[in-house]
């Protein structure tokens, strides 16, 4: 058997999540605010099917040969009318993967726009606010946790793969940090993305 081809392959392939469906990216914007900077957060619309009145960073699913930062600044766009040349790009911070089988980028950004002078997608966002980063350097998230319990459904094949039907499948666990800020509150993936800026910034400038 050749292996030619499939080493050839192999060489210019980047690796990627694998079983990883679907990809997104969002832009994480920092904003400065009376001489200091905020991180920008967006509140979904309540008329959207998923996850609506929940906050979030400007972002959605990539498409065709996007790269993250192209997808970031193209959601951002739509969102929040901030075209590109307005977004410095930072730098990617950690992607997360998602035990939903899809893929998110990150996108560090400053955004060169005022807050006043933002304009929102009605369709998309109901409101727009930003958080001191000093804030978030300053304060905890509150922490949860809850058990991932893994569930075969009917037709697994016990009897095939060699395993009884009470096999001691490993559970997983999921980490929600919470940031409460004026009735908001900022959790999930957009928590976890908070939580991981606060500890790179405080890493690189201690």
């Amino acid at each position: 058997m050749d292996l030619g081809p499939l080493t050839e392959g192999l060489k210019s392939r980047t690796p990627g999540l694998m079983d990883a469906h679907r990809r997104y990216a969002v832009l994480v914007p920092l904003v400065e605010r009376d001489g200091e900077l905020s991180v920008l957060y967006e509140v979904r619309a309540r008329t959207l099917r998923r996850q609506p009145g929940e906050v979030c960073f400007p972002g959605g699913r990539m498409e065709g040969e996007e790269t993250p930062e192209d997808c970031a600044l193209r959601e951002t766009w739509e969102e929040l009318s901030i075209p590109p040349e307005r977004v410095r790009l930072l730098g990617r911070l950690d992607f997360i993967a998602h035990r939903a089988n899809f893929i998110m980028y990150p996108i560090l950004g400053l955004v060169e726009e005022r807050l006043e002078e933002l304009r929102p997608s009605a369709a998309e966002v109901e409101e727009v606010f930003a958080v001191p980063l000093s804030h978030l350097l300053e304060t905890e998230p509150l922490e949860y946790e809850y058990k991932l319990i893994p569930e075969t459904g009917e037709g697994f094949p016990y009897e095939l793969i060699g395993i009884p039907r009470d096999y001691a499948w490993q559970p997983g666990w999921e980490n929600v940090p919470v940031y409460p800020w004026q009735g908001h509150a900022i959790w999930g993936l957009t928590g976890r993305i908070t939580r991981h800026l606060v500890q790179l910034w405080k890493e690189f400038d201690p």
